[in-house]
């Protein structure tokens, strides 16, 4: 497998023109101002070492924090480091990444995650190899790559099992199905600030908005819906206990019309105020305070206002 490195270094901007569709391109960025355009159709693997990069993709944009990784497998992507930031990224046409498969990437669902140290690594020592051109027959680097490949599997996994849900009578009917929901989520998750018609949602997975319910019910446990409140319900109580943003701040962000109706949906939500599970939280620096769950908590206690 031939590699190519692609060095980013402060403003400096790479046009999908100019990556090879021939060979694995390893992307090393640091610095304000670095972008990268993916071509359609391409298997990218971005992971953010230090800071924050914006990704955006055809019907949405969304903030891939530090110590995160975003798996790409549908249309372009445009990534770009608005601030101070220090990422790596792998891109190549579906062929490369996997060779000797009869569909290439079947075994690789999109996805936003927390990098784990597998993942991790193999991305790391492509970059380091790749900048000091120690591929000189490629074996290394098709290894490295059947190593981040396997570790994406593994930390797949959970989500794999969600395909034998899935309604089809061949695997890739069911995988069919599978990226549509996945499509879904990403948009909630890229919309969890404001509220998102279920109409639109439906659209993007080409299911009537009843058969989207349905169909994702029966997959995940839940309804759409439900899955946007319980992301919520999660991105409320990390505001409120991992920052120290006021909470009027906090219900503006979350799209509640006041403070009042926030922190009433809080308590309802984890069975004490806001007050409390700071104070908690600060008596208690372990982490030992009240989790998510342990109160009155229900997945749909804060809807979008």
């Amino acid at each position: 497998m031939q590699t190519r490195l692609h060095p980013l270094r402060g403003a400096q901007s790479l046009p999908a023109g100019q990556l090879d569709p021939h060979c694995l391109n390893v992307v090393r960025a640091r610095g304000r101002g670095s972008a990268l355009q993916v071509p359609p159709g391409w298997i990218t693997l971005c992971v953010v070492l230090s800071g924050a990069l914006v990704l955006e993709s055809h019907d949405a944009n969304w903030m891939l924090a530090q110590g995160r990784y975003q798996l790409w497998l549908e249309g372009s992507l445009r990534c770009a480091a608005h601030g101070q930031c220090w990422w790596l990224l792998v891109t190549a046409p579906p062929a490369t990444w996997t060779p000797d498969a009869r569909i290439p990437g079947a075994d690789l669902l999109p996805w936003e995650a927390g990098c784990p140290r597998t993942v991790l690594r193999p991305i790391v020592r492509l970059a380091r190899r790749a900048h000091a051109a120690e591929f000189p027959a490629g074996r290394l680097a098709t290894d490295l790559v059947a190593d981040l490949r396997q570790a994406l599997a593994e930390h797949q996994a959970e989500l794999q099992g969600r395909m034998g849900r899935c309604s089809g009578r061949t695997r890739l009917r069911r995988r069919q199905t599978l990226l549509r929901l996945l499509r879904v989520q990403h948009l909630i998750r890229c919309h969890l600030d404001d509220h998102i018609a279920l109409s639109r949602l439906a659209a993007s997975a080409n299911y009537s908005p009843c058969h989207l319910i349905r169909v994702h019910r029966h997959v995940f446990g839940e309804t759409p819906t439900e899955y946007a409140s319980r992301l919520r319900c999660q991105r409320a109580w990390e505001l409120v206990c991992d920052t120290a943003m006021p909470v009027c701040e906090i219900a503006g962000s979350l799209g509640f019309e006041s403070e009042s109706a926030f922190c009433r949906a809080f308590k309802h939500a984890f069975g004490c105020t806001t007050g409390m599970a700071r104070r908690r939280l600060a008596g208690n620096p372990a982490g030992a305070a009240v989790q998510p769950g342990s109160g009155n908590t229900s997945i749909s206690a804060l809807p979008a206002a």
